[in-house]
C-alpha cells in the first residue's frame, strides 16, 4: 500500500524524503517517470479532470490522440478510469478511439463501467452513432474475457449494470473463468437479483 512520507520514528531532526513509500519505508517509483516526456501533459491533464489543460495538451502533442500513454492506456482510457466526462467529452469531439484496446484488451468503456461512471458509459455509447458499433463496445471482452458488463457487475455498479443491461448487454457471457456477470456481484445484491432476473434465474 502506497502511503505517503511521513516521519515516524524519525528523528525531529532528520530530512523527510518527498515520495511515496511502502510499508517497510522502501521508496517507490514515481509512475509517472515510465511515461514519455512527449505524453506527459496528456497524462497528467487525464489523471486530474482538468479538461483545459487537456485541451491545451492535445493542441501541442504532435501524435496520435490514440497513442498509448501507459500500460497500453490512451487519454481516452485514463480520462475513463478517471472518471472525467468533460475530458471524454472532448476526446470524443476530436476524434479519440473508443474501441483502441490497452494492454489487457480493454476498451474504455471497460474503464468507465469498472469505475461505474454511469454519466461516461452513456456518453460513449450514445456517440457510437450506429447500433452495429454498440453491441460491438458491449461485446468486447478483455484479456479475462470480461465484458464491460462484467466490469460492472464486478463493482456492484447498479446504475451502469441497469444501463448496459437496457442497451443490449448479454448478462449470459461467461468469461475466461467461466463466470457470467451475475456470479461475479456479491450474492444477495441488487446487482446479483437483476442480473439473475436478465438470464432467468
Amino acid at each position: 500500500m502506497a502511503v505517503p512520507a511521513r516521519p515516524n520514528g524519525m528523528d525531529q531532526n532528520e530530512e523527510q524524503e518527498e515520495g511515496l513509500f511502502d510499508e517497510d519505508g522502501e521508496a517507490w517509483d514515481d509512475p509517472d517517470n515510465d511515461i514519455p516526456l512527449h505524453l506527459l501533459p496528456l497524462a497528467v491533464a487525464a489523471k486530474s479532470g482538468d479538461v483545459d489543460a487537456l485541451r491545451v495538451a492535445l493542441d501541442n502533442h504532435i501524435g496520435s490522440i490514440n497513442d498509448p500513454i501507459e500500460d497500453g492506456d490512451t487519454v481516452l482510457h485514463l480520462c475513463c478510469l478517471y472518471g472525467s466526462l468533460s475530458c471524454v467529452q472532448l476526446l470524443v469531439e476530436r476524434g479519440a478511439n473508443s474501441e483502441v484496446k490497452d494492454e489487457e484488451g480493454a476498451i474504455p468503456l471497460h474503464d468507465a463501467c469498472a469505475g461505474g461512471y454511469a454519466e461516461i458509459v452513456e456518453f460513449l455509447i450514445n456517440s457510437a452513432g450506429n447500433s452495429s458499433l454498440v453491441q460491438r463496445m458491449l461485446a468486447t471482452t478483455d484479456a479475462e474475457g470480461d465484458t464491460p458488463l462484467h466490469h460492472a457487475a464486478r463493482g456492484e455498479h447498479l446504475n451502469v449494470v441497469q444501463l448496459l443491461l437496457s442497451m443490449g448487454a448479454s448478462p449470459e457471457e461467461t468469461n475466461a473463468y467461466g463466470k457470467t456477470p451475475a456470479e461475479l456481484a456479491d450474492p444477495g445484491t441488487e446487482v446479483r437479483r437483476i442480473l439473475e432476473q436478465a438470464v432467468g434465474i
